[in-house]
C-alpha cells in the first residue's frame, strides 16, 4: 500500500514535468491550435455571411420572380381581353356585312319583282288588247254602231287603267 502514499520527491518531478510539458505545448502547440481555431471561426463567419448573402439574393430573386409572374398574369389578362374585344369586333363586322348583304339582296329582289311585275303587266295589256282587237273585229264584222264602238274603247281604256295601278 505504499503506492497510495505520496512521495514528495516524485511530486516535485511530476510538477516539473507537467509545467515543462505545459511550456512546450504553450510554445509549440498553443499558437497553432489558436490559429486553427481562429481560422475555423473565420471560416464559420464567412460561411454565415455567404449564407446570409445567398439568402438575401434568393429573396431578391423570389421577389423578382413574383413581380414577373404578376406582370405575366397581367399581360395574359390583357391579351385575353384584347382577343375578346377583337372577337366581338369581328362578330359585329360579320353581322354588319351579313345585314348589308341581306339588304342588298332584298333591294335587288324588290327591283327584280317590280321589273317582272311590269313585264307581266305589259304582257297582260298586250294580250288583252289583242283579245279586244279580235273581239272588236268579230263585232265589226257584225256591224257595230258608233256609240257601241265608242263604249267598247272606253271600257277597254278604263280596264287597262285599273290593271296598271
Amino acid at each position: 500500500m505504499d503506492l497510495l502514499k505520496p512521495e514528495p520527491g516524485l511530486i516535485v518531478w511530476e510538477l516539473i514535468s507537467f509545467f515543462g510539458l505545459l511550456i512546450v505545448l504553450w510554445k509549440f502547440a498553443w499558437a497553432p491550435l489558436l490559429g486553427m481555431l481562429d481560422k475555423r471561426a473565420e471560416n464559420v463567419r464567412d460561411s454565415l455571411s455567404t449564407a446570409e448573402r445567398t439568402r438575401d439574393e434568393a429573396q431578391t430573386l423570389l421577389d423578382d420572380y413574383k413581380k414577373q409572374l404578376a406582370q405575366a398574369r397581367e399581360e395574359a389578362q390583357k391579351i385575353i381581353e384584347e382577343g375578346r374585344k377583337f372577337g366581338e369586333s369581328v362578330k359585329e363586322e360579320i353581322a354588319l356585312k351579313a345585314q348589308k348583304h341581306h339588304d342588298e339582296l332584298m333591294a335587288k329582289a324588290n327591283v327584280e319583282i317590280a321589273r317582272e311585275k311590269e313585264l307581266a303587266l305589259i304582257e297582260l295589256q298586250t294580250k288583252l288588247s289583242d283579245l279586244i282587237v279580235d273581239a272588236a273585229a268579230k263585232v265589226v264584222g257584225a256591224e257595230v254602231s258608233a256609240t257601241a264602238h265608242e263604249k267598247l274603247i272606253k271600257d277597254y281604256l278604263s280596264k287597262v287603267g285599273t290593271i296598271n295601278e
